[in-house]
């Protein structure tokens, strides 16, 4: 049969010379469809091969839909080839009538539309000067790969069958306990297994908090300025976000009670506000507190890059400083290893959980199960420590050298200044100058910054860039503030 020839020299096992062969004849028409094949006890004797061989590779072909038998007449080459049926039938090309923009929207959907984030506009993409200056991003380069790399294979290789099945909406539970273990011991959290809700980052968590807590046209204090998504999310499920000034002790509760008394969810980042960085008093911890059992209100804990403190011991969460808090405390694994993990979690009062769990069934049944099994090992194994230490040390160097070459270069455009924690910089204008502007040059040269006004309701105020560095190697520091000083001269 000269539709198979097997190559002696080849490290491919016989069987499988046999199969490619018959595979490729059949594709390029040589052998057509319902042409019979010789016998496997035919071929092997033509081919000089045991019978078990061909016997293998016939059946491959059967597996697959390259071949049909019919029961005492022999093997057929198939009618259709398996790759035809699953290619939809290409029809010719006609060009769509234009249609306005937003036809066919509901009014929810118009606002899910129009909730762009700065930030997704600001790491859209990644300019000569690498990763300098995103915001929220990690230090990539600092990712243990190899450590990941092998807790994943031997994840993959004890647990395969019991990853693949769906599982509990509520999350993998060693991670449940592992991240538990972590907030009661590193935060101060007050939570056991049984009140973690694994979730795909800070914004499902906001985004569930809306949908369990909120009902159409409550009111929701939030940080201004603040961050952008948590907004758009309240928006999106028809709350309405009160804007509350931030001074140097974090948002200002008298402030907010005079500007909605009714509010029903307070959204914060209390130990290291976002944008600014400031982080919130005792006093406005409690006010905070007592507002809640007074009103029955709900406070929103965005604990978001809490791990990066460089000076000083870590704050206590808010969310423990009382066994009664009505506190959903949030973080996210995204800031600490990666944005791509898309893992997070949730700590609720214990009345809620059924409530939180049925809304995270229903976003989208479970996070991924691999993801999660790694991580928990990652962090019951104790890597995750190790590598929050070594970032702690990376992230204040990086910021000491952007400080440094700021110091240097900026002079008189950009006033940057060190900060205790965090993974960004504010770098301040001089007064009257439009940071959107200056964003939009620096963009132009290849450096990526998100404007302080595009944060803020009350657009009023100094303009400044907000400067990450955690993702920025010290070497390549320089060059990203080079750039910027050309887009700001």
């Amino acid at each position: 049969m000269t539709a198979v020839v097997l190559d002696p020299a080849s490290s491919a096992p016989l069987h499988r010379q046999v199969y490619e062969a018959l595979r490729g004849a059949i594709f390029a028409g040589r052998l057509r469809s319902g042409s019979k094949l010789p016998s496997t006890r035919a071929l092997a004797a033509h081919l000089s091969l045991s019978r078990n061989t061909v016997l293998g590779a016939y059946a491959q072909l059967l597996a697959e839909g390259y071949l049909r038998g019919r029961i005492g007449s022999g093997t057929y080459v198939a009618d259709a080839l398996p790759e035809r049926l699953l290619l939809a039938r290409r029809e010719p090309a006609s060009r769509p009538a234009p249609a306005p923009d937003g036809a066919g929207l509901s009014r929810r959907g118009a606002l899910v539309a129009s909730a762009a984030s700065p930030f997704r506009r600001a790491s859209a993409s990644v300019g000569p000067a690498g990763w300098a200056f995103q915001v929220g991003v990690p230090a990539f380069d600092a990712f243990p790969a190899a450590t990941w790399g092998r807790l994943m294979s031997r994840r993959w290789d004890r647990s395969w069958r019991a990853l693949l099945p769906r599982h509990d909406p509520q999350g993998y539970a060693p991670l449940r306990q592992a991240i538990a273990d972590h907030l009661v011991t590193a935060r101060g959290v007050r939570c056991t297994p049984d009140r973690v809700i694994v979730v795909s980052g800070a914004q499902q968590a906001i985004s569930l908090a809306a949908e369990v807590l909120l009902d159409p046209g409550d009111a929701v204090w939030v940080e201004d300025p603040g961050y952008t998504a948590a907004r758009s999310a309240l928006v999106v499920a028809g709350a309405i976000p009160v804007p509350v000034p931030v001074d140097g002790e974090g948002l200002d509760v008298a402030a907010a009670a005079r500007l909605s008394a009714s509010a029903r969810l307070a959204v914060v980042t209390p130990s290291h506000q976002f944008p600014l960085g400031v982080t919130m008093s005792l006093g406005r911890r409690l006010a905070l507190l007592d507002w809640t059992r007074s009103t029955g209100g709900w406070v929103f804990e965005d604990d978001y890059d809490s791990e990066f403190r460089y000076a000083g011991r870590p704050l206590a969460a808010l969310q423990g400083l009382s066994p009664d808090a009505r506190v959903i405390y949030a973080g996210t694994f995204s800031k600490v290893l990666s944005p791509s993990l898309r893992l997070g979690y949730l700590v609720v009062p214990e009345g809620l959980v059924d409530a939180f769990v049925a809304a995270k069934a229903l976003a989208d049944v479970s996070s991924p199960s691999l993801e999660q099994a790694v991580l928990a090992d990652f962090m019951a194994e104790g890597h995750f420590a190790r590598h929050v230490r070594r970032m702690r040390v990376l992230y204040e160097r990086r910021q000491a050298a952007l400080v440094a070459a700021a110091g240097r270069a900026l002079s008189g455009l950009l006033e940057v200044r060190p900060a205790p924690a965090g993974m960004h910089l504010l770098g301040w204008l001089p007064t009257g100058r439009a940071d959107s502007a200056a964003a939009e040059s620096a963009a132009a040269n290849g450096v990526r910054c998100v404007a302080l006004s595009e944060l803020r309701v009350d657009t009023a105020g100094r303009g400044a860039l907000l400067l990450g560095y955690a993702a920025v190697p010290e070497d390549e520091i320089d060059e990203g503030v080079r750039r910027l000083r050309a887009a700001l001269r």
